[in-house]
């Protein structure tokens, strides 16, 4: 295989793929012909300069005599295609009688190692408990995790694993293991069961090739409750074996750095992982508590501190939770995560998150989660968290790209597809946030941010009713989130149903005498109703209360109308956030 370096070219939705005369929208292939995807890929390479007809003829036809109708039609073929992406960039201009000029930003990129190379791509089937005690469930679901965490460090320029939502949802699945493997479009499968009977642990496993169920290895461990720790170790390394690879160097170190000595402090790691994935106020709390059980009893986990930090960081945005009471406890987490093991990618992602709500360090952050992304380009959560950041510095593109391989990773997992809404939503891509936050729907039905970023997206495209639609449904699975309710009051007051708007202030004032109400709730509902004074008295509570959601300001449209304001910029530079003050 040639070591030469590949690059890749990313525009809008879509990714040019020169080597393999491909171009992708949003991850799937676009059809083009042959001659069209030359012209394109010479335009592209030299976006912004004009290439003339005769460059055009001569390099893409240099054997042939051609008329120059053959470029026009290669064009008019390119930008039917095009139409795939927002339909408000033009990307190809005309320069009448001369040429064409490539003219949307076009970036860059190497291609990653894992599209370098042929991959074999594994799924980690959910571990079926054989048990009869139920408390082995999470422990079954935990061992899903951290074999699919361990595998995840098997030569990635060769070995792909899918993530852990999307084969959770496989769980009591009756459907084949072919139907899953087509599903997933994964080589091979790894399906275990775990069974304990009395002090002993047994569990078995078989790697299955998917388009067969041809069973090409199988192992079985017994062991007592202790060695569970170093089952994952164990087994990914035996599965290296069989299907011919080899771990990374340093891949032994990290995979042993995601243990702990306390098999009582792996235990409530493994529960902390398993209520956190629930991503509920009230599981995030229990998450917390079980983290910090397992801190005290082995203060040198490194796993543990990650999952404290990214459960305190995003309890603000979560469940309404006090930033200023959570930061110090957050940040003493995450950097004490980085500082017990710094080639973990977790614990890196725990610092950007803290970085970016909590400490307003969209620099910082970006740097800790591209440091996540080298040292494991599998982690869907570093890939996810980073575009988060990206969006809020504006540049959308690259924000898009990170949270495409968050989705690659773990297809089937409804906050990614969620979040890429969001993202959408504030570069202006307004159908394609309808079409992300759909996906999200379908994937989790009861999932309140899908319903929310429906909401907010039909609202920009005039379509008040079916966004107030989409917040009823979101309200009962979203356990008083104040999002849905103030963005329900913005909703209402825009449409000038001023006292149903002001009766939701009355609801945000009455929660707020008895638990912690973002103040930026209140402040975009007066925002709705064009009261100002209001409007800029509250963000004011919001600064002093260090409100995250005021990250929200430099990218949300629904602020739009403020953005030229002084008072507006004042407080934007208050909070230090960085970027342009104008809409993309």
């Amino acid at each position: 295989m040639s070591n030469a370096r590949r690059h890749l070219y990313v525009f809008g939705p879509f990714v040019l793929l020169p080597d393999d005369k491909q171009l992708l929208h949003d991850g799937k292939p676009v059809a083009l012909a042959p001659k069209a995807f030359d012209t394109l890929l010479l335009l592209v390479q030299n976006q912004g300069h004009l290439v003339d007809k005769e460059t055009l003829l001569s390099q893409l036809w240099p054997d042939s005599i051609v008329e120059e109708v053959a470029v026009a039609h290669s064009v008019s073929q390119i930008r039917k295609a095009l139409r795939r992406g927002t339909s408000e960039i033009d990307y190809i201009e005309t320069v009448p009688k001369r040429g064409y000029r490539f003219v949307a930003p076009v970036e860059m990129v190497d291609a990653p190692a894992e599209d370098r190379a042929v991959r074999t791509r594994l799924a980690v089937l959910p571990f079926e408990n054989l048990s009869s005690d139920p408390e082995r469930e999470y422990l079954a679901d935990g061992l899903t995790e951290e074999v699919i965490a361990a595998l995840g460090h098997i030569d990635p320029e060769h070995f792909g694993v899918i993530g852990r939502t999307s084969m959770m949802t496989y769980k009591r699945t009756t459907k084949s293991l072919a139907a899953i493997g087509a599903e997933l479009g994964v080589e091979y499968l790894l399906e275990s069961s775990l069974q304990a009977e009395g002090g002993q642990l047994r569990i078995t496993s078989k790697l299955i090739r998917a388009r067969d169920q041809l069973q090409v290895w199988s192992g079985a461990y017994d062991s007592q409750p202790r060695s569970v720790l170093a089952f994952q170790r164990e087994l990914s390394s035996a599965v290296a074996h069989d299907v011919q690879l080899h771990l990374l160097p340093g891949g032994a170190k990290r995979l042993e750095q995601r243990q702990s000595k306390q098999v009582e402090a792996y235990d409530l790691y493994l529960r902390g992982r398993y209520f956190w994935n629930q991503l509920s106020p009230p599981t995030t709390r229990r998450a917390v508590e079980l983290y910090t059980l397992a801190i005290d009893l082995d203060p040198d986990f490194a796993l543990a501190w990650a999952g404290l930090a990214l459960a305190y960081a995003a309890s603000p945005i979560n469940g309404d939770t006090p930033p200023l009471e959570i930061s110090p406890q957050a940040r003493e987490a995450a950097n004490h995560a980085v500082r017990l093991a710094p080639d973990l990618a977790e614990t890196h992602t725990s610092l950007g998150l803290v970085h970016f709500w909590l400490g307003w360090d969209w620099s910082a952050a970006e740097a800790a989660c591209r440091k996540a992304v080298a040292l494991d380009f599998s982690d869907g959560m570093a890939h996810r968290i980073l575009g988060i950041v990206l969006s809020a510095l504006m540049r959308h593109d690259e924000a898009r790209s990170a949270m495409r391989r968050a989705r690659e990773l773990d297809p089937l997992d409804a906050t990614h597809h969620a979040l890429s809404a969001q993202l959408a939503f504030t570069a202006r891509d307004y159908p394609l946030a309808v079409e992300h936050a759909r996906e999200a729907r379908s994937l989790s039905p009861d999932f309140w941010v899908a319903h929310y970023q429906l909401a907010q997206a039909y609202e920009r495209l005039g379509r008040p009713e079916l966004a107030l639609e989409a917040l009823q449904r979101a309200a009962p699975f979203s356990n008083g989130n104040s999002k849905v309710l103030s963005l329900r009051g913005y909703i209402l007051a825009t449409l000038g149903r001023t006292s149903e708007a002001e009766e939701i202030l009355h609801t945000l004032d009455a929660a707020s005498r008895k638990r912690y109400v973002p103040p930026y709730a209140t402040a975009l509902v007066h925002a709705g109703l064009i009261d100002r004074p209001a409007a800029y008295a509250w963000l004011q509570r919001a600064y002093e209360a260090h409100d995250v959601h005021l990250a929200l300001l430099v990218i949300d449209p629904k602020w739009d109308a403020f953005r030229t304001e002084p008072q507006f910029e004042a407080l934007l530079m208050r909070c230090g956030f960085k970027g342009r003050l104008t809409p993309a």
